[in-house]
């Protein structure tokens, strides 16, 4: 699907939904959020600090988010409801690019079998593009935090994005899906045309109050997807289909830490 469209079809549905929420008279914050992504997926090996410190990427975002706790229509607070004080909804379209190798103990110098050739010869990258929305709970007052009660805010959220993914891999053997370039468990076990799922995201962090309309925001987040075809692998298995792999445990997934900065539209 066309990103143009995407990012078009985003941004109308902000636009509708801000209209909507301003016939309540709630309002509006925006924001923009950037950080490093630690992708975990069929490239190198599990639980491995090596894997996990090399296939990292970077990522951006815009968000929106509607505050309960503040009327815009006539620059007052809304009535004291726990709701209002101490939820907001945040929606925001990412993106984010990982390149991606084999790490871990396979691949070491001492590994000098075929295989360790292959998956040493093998890489990939990803470009995911995603938009959705989070219900975002804040356990102290959202009121107090905004009246300057105190400078930190703590935070915890749980939503849904909708995904499209761009995987590529090869191998500098030649093409895939020969004896020379392809382990046998990623025979027939690869795909590199878009394709999109769905995912399920938490996050934990905190707003700093930086100026009376300004927040700094730190954010540690989890995507995890309902696809195992995000990376572009999916070695579900090997000898010719019938044994399946142990490895392959659970579908890709991220950790994205991002910093962001957020401004409020009174």
């Amino acid at each position: 699907m066309n990103t143009r469209f995407l990012l078009l079809v985003f941004f109308l549905l902000a636009f509708a939904k801000q209209e909507v929420y301003s016939q309540f008279g709630f309002s509006h914050e925006v924001g923009l959020i950037t950080g490093p992504v630690v992708f975990y997926s069929d490239f190198g090996q599990r639980n491995d600090f090596e894997t996990n410190a090399g296939n990292v990427g970077v990522g951006v975002g815009l968000i929106h988010y509607i505050n309960f706790s503040y009327r815009a229509d006539c620059n007052c607070y809304t009535r004291d409801k726990y709701f209002n004080d101490h939820f907001k909804i945040r929606t925001e379209i990412d993106y984010h690019k990982t390149n991606l190798e084999h790490f871990g103990r396979w691949v070491e110098p001492d590994q000098t079998s075929l295989f360790a050739d292959q998956l040493r010869a093998m890489s990939g990258s990803v470009s995911v593009f995603e938009v959705g929305s989070q219900l975002e709970y804040f356990p102290l007052s959202i009121r107090d935090f905004a009246a300057g009660g105190y400078k930190i805010a703590p935070f915890i959220s749980f939503g849904v994005h909708w995904v499209n993914f761009d995987p590529e891999v090869s191998s500098t053997f030649g093409p895939l899906n020969s004896p020379i370039s392809t382990p046998d468990k990623y025979f027939n076990a690869f795909q590199q045309d878009p394709a999109s799922t769905w995912a399920v995201v938490g996050s934990v962090g905190i707003r700093y109050k930086l100026t009376d309309l300004s927040d700094l925001m730190l954010d540690g987040r989890w995507h995890y997807y309902f696809s195992d075809w995000v990376d572009g692998l999916n070695p579900t298995f090997e000898n010719n289909g019938t044994t399946p792999v142990p490895e392959n445990k659970a579908n890709e997934w991220i950790y994205w830490l991002n910093v962001g900065y957020i401004y409020y539209i009174n």
